[in-house]
């Protein structure tokens, strides 16, 4: 690190320069209790003129939840003073888990009494307060996420309240007469907060928007955006910027640019795909393979602090509907400048990767280069000339033949060897809504994952995972796509479930289970009836894959090192490690003042996209919601085969045979017996009848009711 010396006492004195770092190594060795700004000053040996930089620094890491200020003024490391940073997740009943920052760390649960009025999302610092029930209680909100809340405006004597809809939010708003607007007693109404609850007064807002009855499905993605309060359009000033990009259409654009216009290059992407962020190449090479991977070169046309930056980061992700996409840029940057179209020469970012027979990495090479795409394929097309040898298809492209197959037998061996590493294939499946000529769902099916993408897929995690290693073996910072191992106690009630449950018989001889074993126990019982139980279970005990400035590898894909680099069209992250790695290759190395400066700002990136990405994934379950309630609507009273997919103390979540509609059997209409709830089976059973239910049964259902208010599909039995 950088150092300066300063004349006093001794000419000789040199110090370390003041900085985040060297402020965080004075309070770990020099500090043995909270400390005053005027005693950090002293002993710091620090000038007067170097006070007003202490302090700034100082409240940026009390923003940061690495510093805490005490109520007397005194300065400590929150690490020593049992206090941590992260965000807070909402239970409906009031209570919540704080899910730690620092990754590799168990979350911290928090009583209802304990949450000090923290929202969803909201990112807090917790004291823990019972080490190994890991308990904590909140004392401070560093950042409020929620900005807005919608429900139902209740008139009383005291005043107007929106009570809130969302059962996790922990308070009603206090509306004053003039903040209602023209909204009336049980109008359901978006309201600003203006104010959050304190000790001394209770949180207050105003209505800025009356919600009227949702006519058709396309009202109910508007209500959905209206209620998430998702962006609508980008800002006119973003819009400017995002012009004078194509007037000032790039000049030199073969200038320190690979020219790769004649490799046979593909794009390969679903049907309806608009913006093509990715391309592949391959050759066969003495040892075995390479494999090019040419990603959008985004950061080239996006600089940092940019209007386009700061809006990108603000939205952080694309939210994608089945009517509509929202996107992070642009359409005319995500759909035309910036998108790899075929026959066009595009600016790409390429990750060159060598691998052997055996699908051993031999050699990696990362630069920015010209392209132009061959084709613009599809999963079908290519599906079509992989696995169903379609004559037609083959025909039509058969001058990639070649190309693809070679494609076809890379994809198998990588997916082999990551398997064997111990990566986690669930073999999940996920719904498609599809709309007719108005816009309304016509069908929900199950959607087919085949083989086109699960290449593609290979593909991009080996490319991610050669920038992730390239940059952490270099020593410089990145922002990681971490995954956590699954909590030990989870483990423990694993075990419990599969000891009593007859379908996983495979699995008994166990005494224990470690995270290592998942992708064992995946495969143990891959067709079976205990396949569903299974995916289930360790759904259940994973924990959310999100950012990170800190790396602990990815447990789901078993990787040591892994980032997103390949979505900069839509995902902000990928853009922020493209300008990292394009920063590097441009300066061979990176000063210890510039790699300062993105260690400071990698953790707020990291925190917002990971909200970013939450908010995107509530969203897109809101709206599915509203679709399959749209589409059932019409069907009540009708019966359906289904299979149950979730087992709560309510009732059960069952999953329809002949759509892709998830309901709700309430326990209560399950009136043939007296039902219990097994949670060490995660079962129900009848006390009399001893008749029982659990994940993966097979039942007969009939619609009762949909409730469009709250997009819930309610079965009887």
């Amino acid at each position: 690190m950088a150092e300066f010396t300063r004349p006093r006492r001794q000419r000789t004195e040199t110090k370390q320069m003041l900085t985040k770092d060297s402020l965080t190594s004075f309070f770990r060795e020099k500090t043995t209790s909270p400390i005053s700004l005027r005693d950090i000053t002293s002993r710091l040996n620090l000038a007067s003129s170097e006070k007003h930089e202490l302090k700034r620094l100082l409240k940026e890491m009390i923003n940061d939840g690495v510093v805490v200020r005490t109520r007397n003024r005194l300065y400590g490391p929150a690490e020593e003073m049992s206090l941590a940073t992260g965000h807070f997740e909402a239970h409906r009943d009031g209570y919540g888990f704080v899910i730690l920052e620092r990754p590799g760390e168990r979350d911290i649960f928090v009583p209802a009494r304990a949450t000090f009025g923290a929202m969803n999302n909201d990112r807090v610092i917790v004291r823990i307060e019972n080490f190994h029930r890991r308990e904590g209680r909140i004392i401070r909100i560093l950042e409020r996420v929620q900005t807005r809340l919608v429900g139902v405006l209740d008139g009383s004597r005291t005043g107007f309240y929106v009570r809130p809809k969302n059962r996790s939010m922990p308070f009603d708003l206090h509306i004053a007469p003039q903040d209602k607007g023209r909204a009336e007693d049980r109008d359901i109404v978006i309201a600003e907060i203006v104010s959050y609850p304190t000790d001394k007064r209770p949180p207050t807002g105003r209505i800025v928007k009356i919600l009227s009855k949702p006519e058709t499905p396309k009202d109910e993605v508007e209500r959905v955006i209206d209620e998430l309060n998702l962006p609508r359009k980008f800002p006119s000033s973003v819009l400017e910027e995002a012009k004078r990009l194509y007037a000032e259409e790039v000049k030199d654009k073969g200038q320190k640019r690979k020219d790769l216009r004649g490799l046979p290059t593909v794009t390969i992407d679903g049907e309806a795909a608009r913006d093509f962020e990715d391309a592949v190449s391959i050759q066969a090479t003495e040892e075995g393979y390479k494999l090019y991977v040419h990603i959008a070169d985004v950061g080239f046309y996006i600089k940092w602090g940019s209007l386009l930056d700061a809006e990108a980061k603000k939205r952080g992700t694309s939210i994608y509907f089945p009517d509509r996409v929202i996107p992070m840029l642009p359409k005319g940057l995500s759909e035309d400048l910036c998108s790899l179209k075929p026959k066009a020469d595009r600016l790409a970012f390429t990750i060159e990767m060598d691998f052997d027979r055996h699908g051993e990495g031999i050699d990696r090479r990362f630069y920015p280069s010209l392209i132009m795409s061959d084709e613009r394929m599809t999963y079908t097309a290519v599906k079509e000339i992989l696995i169903d040898k379609a004559v037609k298809t083959r025909e039509k492209y058969s001058y990639l033949l070649p190309e693809f197959e070679l494609m076809a037998g890379l994809c198998n061996i990588l997916k082999d060897r990551r398997l064997k590493r111990g990566s986690l294939d669930f073999d999940l499946s996920e719904p498609d809504v599809l709309l007719d000529t108005k816009g309304s769902p016509e069908n929900i099916i199950r959607a087919e994952r085949n083989f086109a993408q699960m290449m593609i897929e290979e593909f991009m995690i080996a490319a991610n995972e050669a920038v992730a290693e390239h940059l952490e073996d270099i020593g410089l910072p990145c922002l990681y796509r971490v995954h956590e191992k699954p909590d030990p106690r989870k483990l423990e009630e694993m075990m419990k479930i599969i000891k009593v449950t007859p379908t996983l018989k495979g699995v008994k001889g166990r005494r224990v289970i470690k995270p290592e074993d998942f992708h064992l126990l995946l495969r143990q019982v891959r067709g079976s009836l205990g396949e569903e139980i299974m995916n289930h279970m360790i759904l259940r005990s994973l924990k959310r894959a999100r950012y990170s400035h800190l790396n602990v590898g990815h447990f789901g894909l078993a990787s040591e090192s892994y980032t997103h680099f390949t979505s900069p069209i839509r995902r902000y992250p990928d853009l922020v490690v493209h300008r990292i790695l394009r920063e590097v290759i441009a300066k061979k190395t990176l000063s210890a003042k510039r790699i300062t400066e993105l260690e400071s700002v990698l953790p707020g990136i990291a925190f917002h996209s990971s909200a970013m990405e939450r908010r995107e994934c509530e969203a897109e379950g809101v709206v599915l919601s509203a679709m399959m309630a749209w589409f059932m609507k019409d069907k009540v009273g009708e019966e359906f085969a289904g299979r149950v997919v979730s087992v709560t103390p309510y009732g059960l979540k069952v999953r329809l045979s002949d759509y892709y509609v998830d309901g709700f059997l309430h326990v209560s209409f399950m009136s043939d017996d007296f039902y219990r709830y097994n949670e060490e089976t995660m079962s129900l059973y009848g006390t009399h009848k001893k008749k029982r239910f659990t994940i993966g049964n097979e039942v007969r259902v009939r619609l009762d009711k949909v409730d469009m208010e709250d997009k819930e599909i309610i079965f009887g039995i």
